[in-house]
């Protein structure tokens, strides 16, 4: 494993990199006592002894200093140097407006017609400049959609 590559002729090079993957959502306009439960579940998965547990069983990245310190502490990244790559990478400099993640409606949806897209287009269905088209206009229509029952 190792850090993604850049190009140390762009200024702030090396920059950090924005997470992805999975992610939890809460919505508004939603009763009240739904806010406690999620407040209870949000409090209980960001312990740090439950942060550091679901990272080192599962490979996603913990969500606080805390349980990346409690992880390395227990000495972890001696045994499993891989998943420490990605951190350090996300940690390397102050994130910027391009770097701090992304709130994005209805992303896997988007992604998976990006992943369809690129299959078409590598399957030579489609062109790329058609393909690319695609993605931006069924991407678009499906942001419209989350728009219109998010307000």
């Amino acid at each position: 494993m190792a850090t993604l590559p850049y190009y140390p002729d762009v200024k702030g090079a090396p920059q950090n990199s924005i997470i992805g993957g999975a992610s939890l959502w809460v919505f508004n306009n939603k009763p009240k006592a739904d806010y406690k439960g999620v407040a209870d579940f949000m409090a209980f998965i960001s312990l740090p002894e439950n942060q550091a547990f679901w990272h080192q069983s599962t490979g996603y990245l913990p969500i606080t200093n805390a349980a990346y310190e409690l992880t390395k502490s227990q000495g972890f990244y001696k045994t499993n140097p891989g998943p420490e790559v990605a951190i350090k990478q996300l940690l390397r400099a102050a994130p910027t407006g391009n770097s701090m993640g992304i709130r994005f409606g209805n992303f896997n949806i988007i992604r998976e017609i990006e992943d369809q897209t690129w299959e078409d287009i590598l399957a030579g269905k489609i062109s790329v400049k058609d393909g690319i088209n695609k993605m931006v206009q069924e991407g678009n229509k499906t942001l419209r959609e989350f728009e219109r029952l998010n307000k």
